[in-house]
Parts: structure tokens; C-alpha cells; sequence
């Protein structure tokens, strides 16, 4: 019998070319999740075109005019208009825009901040891991909606601070998850193979461990982007996130609580337009997260 070592299989992170197409395929969730938040991207790149007036223009001459399906609408303003005679449609086109931008921002800054903190706590364990487990500790113990808004009303609130503040509170589950991806990577063969041949530490982490526990940090992304969307609308609610004029949905409906009673449309419309996206977002989690997943077997 030869004593040359056996070549051991280096695990894939994600299923490769058709395999994966059909997994994705079979998703119907992740189907629908990425057509519905397709449309919102869509909505958001093109409000400038869709848009039938300008967001910020007011007139009071023409204030609280209802949508069309109502006797006294009418199809200048489809979706009618607010209080302050701004054309409530363009207005939610360029919602999507703010909701999109801080998701996003929000999934950027705290998977970074997460992410990096979980790979060194897993790769290296020992103290590493005890310092990233212990500031995971501390984040856990505060709330991070009241944070925020005490932040918030320190600071300041604009669109950016609301980004910052949200980006820095919500990389907790990003380190929890990588932390523990990692390590598991880390006692496979083929990353002790890695280290036998000579490869540098950095060079494992991003060239072995990094793309072997993508997909859990994708299907984190996901969910907290929807996560962040969300505390954004609830501090704008609230008066402490994104400021007048911008058409954030939140803040759309915070102005509309005065009239709750009698144009309930002011507060349906883009609160129906925020559960739809976050529901988009969630449905595209869960299915990445099926589609991603190993095969098992049996």
C-alpha cells in the first residue's frame, strides 16, 4: 500500500453552476422574495421617471385630496395628496429610496463591524473569543431601539446619523453567527492542511474560512436589513430618525396620525408599503438560507 497522503476534498461554500440554479429555482419563497423586492429596487432607481410630480412641492390649494377610487379624487394625484399638498405617490416612490439606501447602509456597516469581530473570535478562540463574547454580551444587554433614541436625540437626527447609529447597534448577530460558522470551519482537514503548507493567517481566513461561511452571512444580511429598515421607520415614527421633507415611510406616517380617522389611506398606504418590503426581504432570507444549505444525506 502507498504511503503518499490521501488528497482530501476541500468542501465547497456554496453549490456550484446548475446545482445551485435549481436549488434557487425550487425556492418558491426565495422566488417570490426576490421578484417583490425586484419591483421595490426598480421603484427606487426609477422614481425619478415614475414619479408624477415633484415629492416636495407643496400646495395647500390641493391638501388632502383623496385617491382616485374615492368621488372627490381624481387621476392628477392618483394616490392623492397630504396635508401639506404633496403628491402622496411620488412620495412613496421616493420612500423606497430611503428605506432601500438605509437597509442596505445599515446591512453594510454592521456586517463589517459583525463579520470581522466572528472571524477573529472563531479562528483564534482563547482570548479573542472572550473579549468578542464579552462586547457581544454588553450589546445584548441594551435595548436597541432606546439606544438609538437616545443617541439620536444627543446628536441630532438626519438620514446619515440614523445610518451611523443603526450600523454600530445592529452587528451583534453578524459576530454570533460568524463566530460560531467559523469555528466550526476552522477544525476541518483542509484548513489544517492550509497551515501545514505555510499559508499565512490572513490568507486562511479570506482565501479558506471567508468563503466557506458566506452563506450564513448572507442570509444574516438579509434578515437584518429588513431589521434595520424597520427601527428607521420607528425612530422616524417617533420624530427621531430621517427629518422633513424626506419621504421617508415612517415619517409619512407619523404626519398622517393627526388624520388617522379621516383619511385612514394616509397611513395604510405607506405603512402597507413598508410591510411589503420587509415581508420581500424576509422571504428572500429564508429561502437563501434553504437554497445555500448543504444537501443532506441520507
Amino acid at each position: 500500500m502507498s504511503d503518499a497522503p490521501l488528497a482530501l476534498p476541500r468542501p465547497t461554500a456554496l453549490p456550484q453552476g446548475k446545482t445551485l440554479l435549481q436549488r434557487m429555482l425550487s425556492q418558491t419563497t426565495l422566488m417570490i422574495g426576490l421578484g417583490l423586492l425586484a419591483c421595490f429596487i426598480a421603484i427606487a432607481v426609477l422614481a425619478p421617471l415614475l414619479a408624477p410630480h415633484d415629492p416636495y412641492v407643496q400646495n395647500l390649494t390641493a391638501r388632502n385630496i383623496p385617491p382616485f377610487w374615492y368621488d372627490k379624487g381624481n387621476w392628477a394625484h392618483p394616490l392623492g395628496t397630504d396635508p401639506l399638498g404633496r403628491d402622496y405617490l411620488s412620495r412613496l416612490l421616493y420612500g423606497a429610496r430611503i428605506s432601500l439606501l438605509i437597509g442596505i447602509s445599515v446591512v453594510i456597516l454592521s456586517g463589517l463591524i459583525g463579520a470581522t469581530m466572528g472571524l477573529l473570535a472563531g479562528y483564534f478562540g482563547g482570548r479573542t473569543d472572550l473579549a468578542v463574547t464579552f462586547m457581544v454580551t454588553t450589546r445584548l444587554a441594551m435595548p436597541v431601539i432606546l439606544v438609538a433614541l437616545a443617541v439620536v436625540a444627543i446628536i441630532g437626527s438626519s438620514l446619515w446619523v440614523v445610518i451611523l447609529v443603526l450600523g454600530l447597534l445592529k452587528w451583534d448577530r453578524f459576530a454570533v453567527v460568524m463566530r460560531s460558522a467559523t469555528q466550526q470551519v476552522r477544525s476541518l482537514d483542509y484548513i489544517a492542511a492550509a497551515q501545514a503548507s505555510g499559508a499565512s493567517t490572513l490568507r486562511i481566513i479570506l482565501k479558506e474560512v471567508l468563503p466557506n461561511v458566506m452563506p450564513h452571512l448572507i442570509v444574516v444580511a438579509t434578515l437584518e436589513a429588513a431589521s434595520a429598515i424597520l427601527l428607521e421607520a420607528a425612530l422616524s415614527f417617533l420624530g427621531l430618525g430621517v427629518q422633513p421633507p424626506l419621504p421617508s415611510w415612517g415619517l409619512m406616517i407619523s404626519e398622517a396620525k393627526a388624520y388617522m380617522f379621516f383619511g385612514f389611506w394616509l397611513i395604510a398606504l405607506p405603512g402597507s408599503a413598508l410591510a411589503l418590503l420587509i415581508f420581500a426581504i424576509n422571504l428572500a432570507g429564508d429561502g437563501l438560507r434553504d437554497a445555500l444549505s448543504p444537501p443532506r444525506n441520507v
